[in-house]
């Protein structure tokens, strides 16, 4: 069933008891109005409304009916341990906790949360900045033409945050209003996929989402927000609390698929200790299915088995790497040389003005491209440089878990006095100021692989074939990277993907291991 007509209302009930007492059967006069077996597609996945279902044999069935690669959440089942006794092999209790938020004991906050502008999502290309933050998040990304269609409903509200001094959208959360998805005589509405750029939005940027939403389906004259989050999921769990929610009896059921695997199989022993780039690899193999056994974790050496074939990898160096091309990667002269015999024109001397962008090739094919740029903070009028500078180390060790840092030291200082500016100076808000000489600590990663040039991207094809790479991160130089210029710079057999990750980099690589694995 879809999304029920805009013109239809139905009165609310004074207090939540179908969702807030899920053992305590209904009355049919609760249930006036309500419609029957509700689904709302969202794009990821469908909310399969449980409460809404008579017979639990036909809400299996319904579960049982979920697309490949979706993740089809119900929720508000009235006995979730029957569906899952029906169903055990296919059905799964998740592991999360329900909250809620009161919207009539809701109180705004006094001061608006600074640099974070909210608003509802306008254009197609609002909808591609919410699938990139999604995607960063390690969310499932919806299907853009599903999310264009629900945003011309009232029925599903789509938010963004905006960065104010950049004007970028470093931040998401999509709402539903039970209302108008099938005539809820609770009055509710709920809260998914809240998201935020784990680099460039501002402090501040979930609450101010959360906060926007509640006070939306307030003026609607909504009775409580809902929301489920993983129970190990402290930081998010501490905003839910600050705000007000408070958890409520009401559990939720889903699919087993590859999609949800790390959520009902034991992990491997030794996952959790894997950098960042092994990480992305081994759970894209978990979510096909592939046994994933961590051989050195410190080495991020992980061995892929599927049937009777395993292949090892040290995080992105498969062993598929041949020695020979290993040799001629370990002095980037020879890299450069065997590449120029391929026709691709390469660094000699000095490297020429403009940009470095890094191609990550994987079986001959361009997976993804992306500038590197040096570290830098933005200033908020407020703190001077030495504190800008110790917030942005701090998130950027967590959001990298340790992978990147930006040190505080001589070279920190002498970069900002290159700039014009002292540690101690308070740059106004807006002001952006690199703080690193070079890419290496702390820099980020631009993707720019919808703009990279195609001449650019054949070079880097060429250069991976002629050194031998089935997989390879091509260092080069290029003026602009959406015009055909470009030079060499370097090869690196073993690239860190997970500076790639808004890009399918770990789907390739594991095609190319265990190719029966692909996903047609």
């Amino acid at each position: 069933m879809v999304a029920r007509s805009e013109s239809r209302r139905r009165p609310l009930a004074a207090v939540p008891t179908i969702t807030g007492t899920p053992r305590q059967p209904p009355s049919q006069h609760q249930l006036r109005g309500m419609d029957t077996d509700a689904v709302l597609d969202l794009g990821w996945g469908r909310l399969v409304f449980g409460q809404t279902f008579a017979d639990p044999r036909r809400l299996v069935g319904t579960l049982r009916d979920e697309a490949d690669g979706r993740r089809d959440i119900c929720v508000y089942p009235r006995d979730p341990q029957v569906l899952v006794g029906l169903a055990p092999a296919d059905l799964f209790l998740d592991p999360s906790l329900t909250f809620r938020l009161d919207l009539h004991r809701y109180r705004p906050r006094r001061e608006l949360i600074p640099d974070v502008f909210v608003r509802t999502v306008t254009c197609p290309d609002d909808v591609a900045e919410v699938e990139r933050i999604v995607r960063l998040a390690g969310m499932v990304p919806g299907d853009p033409a599903t999310v264009w269609h629900n945003h011309s409903t009232r029925t599903v509200r789509y938010l963004v945050a905006e960065d104010r001094r950049s004007g970028r959208v470093v931040g998401t959360v999509t709402g539903v209003d039970h209302v108008r998805a099938f005539g809820d005589p609770e009055g509710g509405s709920s809260l998914w996929c809240l998201a935020a750029h784990p680099e460039e939005a501002p402090p501040g940027t979930g609450e101010a989402l959360v906060r926007v939403l509640a006070e939306r389906y307030l003026a609607r004259g909504r009775s409580y927000l809902d929301l489920s989050v993983l129970h190990d999921n402290a930081p998010a769990i501490a905003l839910y609390r600050k705000l007000g929610f408070r958890p409520v009896p009401a559990l939720v059921v889903k699919c087993r698929n590859a999609v949800n695997a790390p959520l009902f199989t034991p992990a491997p022993p030794g996952l959790d200790r894997l950098g960042a780039g092994a990480r992305l690899l081994a759970d894209e193999a978990l979510r096909r299915g592939v046994r994933v056994e961590v051989t050195d974790a410190d080495r991020g050496e992980v061995r892929f088995t599927l049937g009777a074939r395993s292949v090892l990898t040290c995080g992105s160096l498969p062993e598929l790497t041949s020695a020979v091309a290993l040799g001629r990667c370990e002095d980037q002269r020879v890299a450069r040389r065997v590449a120029a015999g391929a026709g691709v024109r390469v660094l000699d001397g000095a490297p020429p003005p403009g940009e470095d962008v890094r191609v990550v090739v994987i079986d001959a094919e361009v997976v993804a491209a992306g500038v590197r740029r040096p570290a830098a903070v933005v200033g908020d009028g407020v703190s001077d440089l030495t504190t800008l500078v110790r917030r942005a180390a701090r998130r950027r060790d967590r959001t990298t878990g340790g992978r990147s840092r930006l040190p505080l030291d001589d070279e920190t200082a002498a970069a900002v006095a290159r700039a014009g500016w002292a540690m101690d100076d308070v740059p106004p808000a807006g002001e952006r100021i690199a703080v690193r000489p070079g890419t290496d600590d702390g820099g980020t990663v631009e993707d720019v692989t919808g703009r990279l040039h195609p001449e650019i991207a054949a070079a880097a094809v060429r250069a991976a074939a002629a050194l031998g790479l089935p997989v390879a991160g091509l260092d080069l130089r290029v003026p602009d990277v959406e015009q055909p210029g470009h030079v060499l710079v370097g090869a690196d057999p073993r690239p860190d993907l997970a500076d790639h990750r808004l890009r399918p980099v770990a789907a390739r690589f594991l095609d190319l291991l265990l190719p029966e694995t692909r996903r047609r």
